[in-house]
């Protein structure tokens, strides 16, 4: 079943359209965050939650197809020859509700043909963003790098807090390493997955705040912990806030709902409201 719905919706807006700046500082979400449900829901799950900015997730603009091979296969044409007008389309429905469309996940490993890395470039063209984020691979990102400098798109490296695999980006090296290939490789640091995997989020923000195009927001306990409700975790969750609205660094903050919660919704109310208490 595929996670986009095309046909025009009105979309539920009560007192315009929302504004979800806190002091200075930008809060949004990964729309991963509403990974439950299709676009236009969760297009409304920002209005319902009160947030202004989205990082989009692949998941919510690819179709879904069966694992394997053949899945596989279906899913790579799919993004080799999907109009290019339905993917501007999603970008209205974000500027009809009024929110920012800020980047394009689009996960890119080892086993993309050089076509279908350069077709995610393509596509964020399309939905009119100028920085990528992804899940990558450490061998994979000079790849990357390449149609970066072609489409002049700024990719955010993500990071997970798998330490043990030199190919998976995790420790500091490695997202530094990656930014000296090019200008267009970049971070986009997960400050739960850093956290967990050991490290302080908050020194790495001063040094490389210039070349982080977003952060994603979350809880986590140390040493390789479980995704925690916020405030339940170890992850400084407040003091890199506070360091964005100190410094004034323009990076958005993405809340990345990945935690066991009940209703979506109702858990990104809850941590929104602890990222506007932890910047008051």
């Amino acid at each position: 079943m595929a996670r986009m719905a095309l046909a025009a919706w009105p979309l539920a807006r009560a007192f315009g359209k929302p504004d979800s700046h806190v002091n200075g500082v930008l809060i949004g979400a990964q729309s991963y965050s509403f990974r439950d449900r299709p676009l236009d829901a969760a297009i409304q799950g920002f209005v319902d939650v009160g947030l202004s900015e989205c990082e989009l997730s692949m998941g919510h603009v690819e179709p879904e197809f069966p694992r394997g091979p053949e899945g596989r296969a279906a899913l790579r044409n799919w993004r080799l020859n999907v109009p290019l007008d339905e993917i501007r389309a999603i970008r209205g429905k974000f500027d009809q509700a009024g929110i920012e469309l800020s980047a394009y996940a689009y996960n890119i490993r080892d086993d993309f043909t050089d076509e279908e890395i350069a077709r995610g470039f393509v596509m964020a063209q399309a939905l009119g963003v100028k920085v990528m984020t992804t899940s990558a691979t450490v061998s994979v990102t000079p790849r990357i790098a390449a149609q970066a400098e072609k489409y002049k798109i700024v990719v955010g490296m993500h990071g997970h807090s798998n330490i043990k695999d030199p190919n998976e980006f995790a420790k500091p090296e490695t997202f530094v390493e990656a930014m000296k290939l090019s200008p267009y490789i970049a971070v986009n640091l997960d400050i739960g997955h850093y956290w967990a995997a050991g490290y302080d989020p908050v020194p790495f923000i001063e040094q490389h705040h210039a070349r982080i195009v977003t952060l994603h927001i979350k809880d986590r306990k140390k040493n390789q912990g479980k995704n925690m409700p916020f405030g339940e975790g170890d992850t400084p969750i407040r003091e890199v806030l506070q360091l964005l609205k100190r410094e004034k660094y323009p990076i958005p903050a993405n809340i990345e709902y990945e935690y066991e919660g009940g209703d979506t919704v109702a858990e990104m109310r809850k941590c929104y409201e602890y990222c506007r208490r932890a910047l008051a």
